[in-house]
């Protein structure tokens, strides 16, 4: 006989660990569901105060992917409500993605909760902006390649670091020499400055600032190789640079510019 209720897995981004960074959506995604997986080594306890009474509450730090794949095939046949927690946002290694295939495969409804990111959490702590005008206006998230997943051609941190624009590089203090010279290859300076975060948003946190050049020595000596993140690039140290959006010469659908400023930023060659 069919559940009253279809299954459904809700997939809830809780941010880089601090449980008020969880949004409103993934706080009722939680307190819905019957049955609540979450990563005890990467979120918050804290979280759990969302789920309602009686949920049954599961580790994913002890299962498999198979294991978790049977809490779905239960929900297929019960007419649960999963919400597996993970941290950060379920777009960013998280493996969401072979989860996904597998309810698509089993029928269930599927909904998915962003979460803040790891890297602009810890952008917000040492209060910077990662695209500065005129000094970085990309952002690159990338890993450092040698560890359990290996990376496609092409994409090693070398070849991202020769664009000189700010990148975030999760899942690497283990190789802290290694991602030194690969930025250094890349064509960095070794001034450029990085901010290394471990645990960032969690009790423990710990925010250091250096440079390319003694980066390796900072993560030995704080004895950092995992739950560990780096900002790279010009744009931590950049400043006096101005944004054209909220410019008196810049037009757009709420303001008029104003007509002799906009002429200087003509002038200096800006189409505002």
């Amino acid at each position: 006989m069919a559940p009253a209720t279809p299954g459904k897995v809700t997939f809830v981004g809780a941010g880089p660990g601090a449980a008020d960074l969880l949004t409103f959506r993934a706080a009722r995604a939680i307190a819905d569901a019957d049955v609540v997986i979450w990563a005890a080594s990467l979120v918050q306890a804290e979280v759990l105060e969302h789920a309602r009474a009686g949920a049954e509450i599961l580790d994913s730090a002890t299962m498999s992917l198979e294991d978790v794949v049977a809490v779905y095939e239960r929900a297929v046949r019960d007419g649960l409500k999963v919400a597996r927690i993970h941290s950060g946002d379920p777009a960013l290694w998280g493996g969401t993605q072979e989860q996904l295939d597998r309810c698509t495969a089993l029928g269930l409804d599927v909904e998915i909760v962003p979460g803040v990111s790891a890297f602009s959490a810890v952008a917000a702590l040492v209060q910077r902006e990662l695209t500065i005008p005129e000094v970085a206006q990309s952002v690159i998230l990338t890993r450092l390649g040698g560890g359990k997943t290996p990376m496609p051609a092409g994409e090693e941190v070398r070849e991202f670091a020769r664009h000189g624009t700010t990148m975030a590089v999760f899942l690497s203090a283990a190789r802290s020499g290694q991602l030194t010279a690969e930025l250094l290859e890349g064509g960095y300076p070794t001034s450029t400055p990085v901010v290394i975060a471990y645990q960032a948003t969690w009790p423990e946190e710990l925010v250091l600032r250096c440079s390319i050049e003694t980066l390796e020595a900072t993560v030995k000596e704080h004895k950092l190789w995992k739950h560990t993140l780096f900002l790279v690039g010009p744009a931590l140290s950049a400043s006096g640079t101005r944004s054209h959006l909220y410019h008196p010469g810049h037009f757009h659908g709420f303001r008029k510019a104003d007509p002799a400023a906009r002429r200087s930023l003509r002038a200096q060659g800006a189409t505002p």
